[in-house]
Parts: C-alpha cells; sequence; structure tokens
C-alpha cells in the first residue's frame, strides 16, 4: 500500500466520527467517509461483486486531489466502502486519477482511466492509463497506453469508456476541439494495450457545448444509445437550467465510419443535481447506471462539515416507445420497511397518519378530472417544505425547492419543470435526508434533488385544487 494512500486512510479515521454527526448525511445512497465524492468511475461486475470506484478527494471539500475510492456490493444495495485503489502519485497522474471505467479480461479487472498533469504555469497534459487487478481490490498501474491527444483537439481529453464488440476493445473518449467546442472520439485495440485512433464520433451536435465529459455508449436490444455531459449549453425555457447538463441521443454507432445517426438530445434528469452518469451491465443483462448528485462548480452546504456530495441509486434503463426510462432497480425492495397504504378521495390539503418522514420510499398515484394542480408538499416543518406537483393546465410536472431548508445556487434557480401529458400522475420518490429522486410515471422522467431542511421537518401533505383520487404506498427505509 502507498504511502499516499495510508495518509488518506489516516484521513477517514481523524475526520469520520465528526462527519458522521451531520443530519444530512444519507441513510442508504453512496457518499465518501470523508471529504468530496463525485463521478461514479469503473462501474463493473466481476467475480460475483459490484464495483463501483469514484472520485475522490479525502483531504478536502475541493477538487484539486482525486483518487479513486472504491465500494463493492454484492446485490447493489448494501456497498462496503473498501480501501481506494488509485492514487495520484506517478508522474503521469500526479495531479489526479481522473475519470473512467472498467472491463474484465483474461480474469483481471481492468481499469481504464486518464492520468492528469500540470506543470507549474498550470498547462495540461492527459494520458489514458491502465491498472489491473487479479482479485478487483489491490491495483497495479500499467501507466500510460495512449499518450496524446489526435491533432485537432485541445488538451481538455478524458474520461474514458471501454466496452467490447466481438474481438475488439473500443474507447470513447470525451474531448474538446481546438476550436474550443465539444466532442468525443473513438479508438479501437485488439488486446486493451495497444490503441488505434478511428475519428471523432460525427453527430449531427458540432456545436453543443465546448466540453463534452464522461461518454458512455452501449446498446439495449440492439438499440444505441450515447451518453455524455455537455458543458455550456444555455438554457432553453424548462431546458440545460443547470451549470452543467447530463443527457442522451438515441442512434446506432458505426466504428468502421465512426458515424452516429441519431435522434434529439434528451437530459436524463429534469432536477438540479444530476452530473457524469456511469452504465454497466450487471450478471442479468441490465444496463444499470448510477451518476453523481451533485453538479461542479457549485456550493453545498456540508462543505463546512467536511463531505461534500453523494450519488445517486442504481436505475435500470430500458428503450420504451423511442424514449430511454429509469427505473428503481427491484433490489431496492430489500430494504423496505413499515409499510402503510392509503386509498382517498379529496379535494383542499390533507395528511395522513403515518404518512410522514425523512428517509422513506413513496408510490403516489394521482388522478383529477376538474383539478388544475395536485401535488405533494414534502419534508413540511419550521417554515419549510419540498413542493412536487402536476400542473393539468400547463401539462407539467413541478419541482420547487425554494422553501426546502437552506438554499444554495439560487443563480440557477429553484424550480425545475418538465413536459408531461398524462391524466394520472405517478409520484416514486425516494428521499433520503438531504437527497431526492423521483419517478414520474414509471420513469418516463426523473428528478433528483438535493435539499437540506432542518431535521424536524418531516411532514408530507397533499393538496389539490379539485376532487383527486389518490393511491398512497409507503415505506421507511
Amino acid at each position: 500500500m502507498s504511502e499516499l494512500i495510508k495518509k488518506a486512510l489516516g484521513e477517514i479515521k481523524s475526520k469520520k466520527n465528526s462527519v458522521e454527526k451531520d443530519y444530512h448525511r444519507l441513510d442508504y445512497h453512496l457518499m465518501a467517509p470523508t471529504g468530496l465524492i463525485n463521478d461514479p468511475n469503473g462501474f463493473s461486475y466481476y467475480r460475483g461483486k459490484y464495483h463501483l470506484f469514484y472520485q475522490w478527494n479525502p483531504f478536502e471539500c475541493n477538487h484539486k486531489t482525486k483518487f479513486w475510492g472504491h465500494f463493492q456490493s454484492e446485490d447493489l444495495v448494501s456497498w462496503e466502502n473498501k480501501s481506494p485503489v488509485l492514487a495520484p502519485e506517478d508522474w503521469y497522474d500526479k495531479n489526479g486519477c481522473y475519470s473512467g471505467s472498467a472491463i474484465e479480461k483474461d480474469g483481471q479487472l481492468i481499469l481504464f482511466y486518464t492520468g492528469n498533469v500540470k506543470d507549474q504555469y498550470g498547462n495540461r497534459e492527459t494520458y489514458q492509463c491502465l491498472a489491473v487487478s487479479d482479485n478487483g481490490e489491490e491495483f497495479q498501474k500499467l501507466g500510460p497506453v495512449i499518450t496524446n491527444q489526435p491533432n485537432g483537439y485541445t488538451r481538455h481529453f478524458r474520461d474514458p469508456k471501454v466496452w467490447k464488440d466481438r474481438e475488439i476493445y473500443y474507447s470513447v473518449i470525451g474531448a474538446q476541439r481546438d476550436n474550443l467546442t465539444g466532442a468525443a472520439v473513438l479508438y479501437s485495440s485488439n488486446d486493451i494495450k495497444n490503441w488505434s485512433f478511428l475519428g471523432e464520433i460525427k453527430t449531427d451536435l458540432e456545436n453543443f457545448g465546448y466540453m463534452w465529459e464522461c461518454p458512455d455508449y452501449f446498446e439495449i436490444n440492439g438499440e444505441g444509445v450515447f451518453i455524455f455531459s455537455p458543458q455550456g449549453i444555455d438554457a432553453e425555457n424548462d431546458k440545460y437550467n443547470n451549470i452543467y447538463q447530463s443527457g442522451y441521443v438515441l442512434g446506432k454507432l458505426d466504428p468502421k465510419t465512426v458515424n452516429l445517426r441519431h435522434g434529439e438530445f434528451s437530459e436524463l434528469d429534469r432536477g438540479f443535481d444530476f452530473y457524469a452518469p456511469q452504465t454497466m451491465i450487471d450478471k442479468n443483462g441490465r444496463r444499470i447506471m448510477m451518476a453523481w448528485a451533485g453538479l461542479p462548480e457549485v456550493d453545498y452546504p456540508t462543505e463546512n462539515m467536511g463531505w461534500l456530495h453523494c450519488l445517486t441509486m442504481p436505475r435500470e434503463l430500458l428503450i420504451i416507445d423511442g424514449k430511454l426510462v429509469q427505473k428503481p432497480v427491484e433490489e431496492m425492495k430489500k430494504i423496505r420497511k413499515d409499510f402503510v397504504e392509503v386509498q382517498d378521495l379529496f379535494s383542499g390539503k390533507k395528511s395522513y397518519p403515518d404518512i410522514e418522514g425523512d428517509s422513506f420510499e413513496m408510490i403516489c398515484r394521482l388522478k383529477s378530472i376538474d383539478a388544475g394542480e395536485v401535488g405533494i408538499n414534502l419534508r413540511v416543518g419550521n417554515n419549510e417544505k419540498t413542493v412536487l406537483k402536476y400542473d393539468y393546465s400547463e401539462k407539467k410536472v413541478i419541482l420547487d425547492r425554494g422553501s426546502s431548508g437552506e438554499i444554495f445556487a439560487e443563480e440557477y434557480g429553484t424550480v425545475r419543470k418538465c413536459f408531461l401529458d398524462s391524466l394520472e400522475i405517478v409520484f416514486h420518490i425516494f428521499m433520503d435526508k438531504s437527497l431526492i429522486e423521483v419517478f414520474i410515471n414509471d420513469g418516463e422522467e426523473v428528478f433528483t434533488a438535493r435539499i437540506f431542511p432542518d431535521e424536524k421537518s418531516s411532514g408530507i401533505e397533499f393538496f389539490s385544487d379539485g376532487k383527486t383520487e389518490i393511491s398512497i404506498k409507503k415505506w421507511n427505509i
């Protein structure tokens, strides 16, 4: 074990107790033990266990130092935080072990990541590097396998995602052209060590932001999906309102021509705090995605408590009617307890016995003939509430965290909306202290948001300005 990794483990030991006293620490979502967590990396299934690595600064709540931390699980629900596997201590990654992916080859788990290097003037160099393991827990670095970005691109060149198609390995890497526009490029390899540049992935998004981070290409039942996180997209009404976005296009990639014929770009998440998603294939053939429940360059309240950010829960991805749909993985049902069910016909504002809390799963169906708005006030108390509602006149789902407790990132607004035409609205809510994930109408849309209410704000109210049928199923977690 390297001295730098020993130092990181010592930091956990010295700060863990004080960090865990913070009420806003989560019950069932993944967080780093101390410091900052951001991008999920190397999401994989190897030797009967799920492995999820993550960008981690154990020493401070900023992006100055980047290790790869390591979570491990047998069921996607109960996770163990293992020792970190990569530390920024070699010439090719001394300023950060940046994001990447994992793949199994010849019985080994292989990590493919970006080594970040800066000189005394702040000039950047990036190297795409390998590390290998025979057990999924201890890794040997092999150094760079792609040493320079191709001609025509800046040194913002990172986040390799690797997959295998028949006998060929492919890697898509996020890039920035010399004209400061975002793109993604494709490489191929026969042995995962020697890589050939195939070209820039050709899309219809020629001037779509200034950098594409965390690209990911995969297929679901023969249909291609290209996920990426473009930086520098201007807001358009209800779309693209966060500092940076994450989304997808549907379309099949042809490695021979490096052409991607695709549909329109759609945001993966309509909420406030979602970035850098990564996917993997599990043992049952499901495509599973996790993401950073946060954003870069945004200040969050827990920084003063010695920890920052968390990850989303695992989501299964499906393509239904030409749209990427996200569902909570079935395994989440394992942690349900204290079931409560309600059916009612109501109008106005109403609460129900035992329907409250700060860590729970709730499925709420609302159907109205004459209402203009129906919805839920969550985490009610102390003049606080988080509003989740459906506006029948606008046909929009609305999440409002303007009164959710401590306000942050106000420059990006406190309301998020998306269009949805439906007579019945289903809110499938996962509340976890300072994080909410909402799956709308069986995952047709998803909202993720960090909120920081008072510990005593645990009430739940339902409201409608007309007669509305309501069905509630709730479990504590």
